[in-house]
């Protein structure tokens, strides 16, 4: 499973060219460290996930913010280019799939899948350590997990790995619950 095949369109075409640069210069492990790096503090910021969505923010704000938040985590070299590139573009919105895109390519270069996983808490090590194994067992390879913490799904998991979702989610379980009694009255 391509990560180009996951992530398509804007995202896509970014993630696949800066993987053929980084891979050009040697530089793979490094830019997707940066990467890493930088979708924490997406991850963990309201204000900076609203800075990259909205248009009514000027690019040279953006870029000044995108640039200090990546020099203070440490995030440099191709990583920052390509964020700062973004920027420039009026593309922020599309930084967290080509941040995905790119870890994709990364995984497949690896012989890797990735994993999406959405969960209600936040899971302990050994709980990703299970779901990993489980993963493993199930797709015949080993796989990069990237978990993201909703809490409006209320209880169990969402996993995406390519174009296939498993929804096992407390939320998705009341809703089916829900349409199947609205079909008996």
């Amino acid at each position: 499973m391509a990560a180009n095949q996951i992530i398509s369109g804007v995202a896509g075409r970014y993630a696949n060219a800066l993987f053929d640069l980084a891979s050009e210069e040697n530089a793979v492990p490094a830019t997707a460290k940066g990467l890493e790096a930088f979708q924490k503090l997406i991850d963990n910021s309201e204000d900076l996930k609203r800075l990259l969505q909205s248009p009514v923010f000027k690019a040279e704000d953006q870029m000044s913010a995108v640039s200090a938040l990546a020099d203070k985590s440490g995030v440099g070299g191709l990583a920052l280019n390509f964020i700062k590139l973004m920027s420039a573009k009026r593309r922020l919105s599309a930084l967290p799939d080509a941040i995905r895109g790119f870890q994709g390519l990364v995984a497949d270069a690896k012989g890797e899948t990735v994993a999406d996983v959405t969960s209600a808490e936040k899971l302990s090590p050994a709980q990703i350590t299970d779901l990993k194994a489980v993963l493993k067992a199930k797709l015949g390879k080993d796989v990069l997990l990237t978990t993201t913490v909703d809490s409006s799904i209320l209880g169990g998991l969402i996993v995406k790995v390519g174009t296939t979702m498993i929804d096992n989610s407390l939320k998705t379980k009341l809703s089916n619950l829900k349409t199947a009694m609205k079909g008996t009255g």
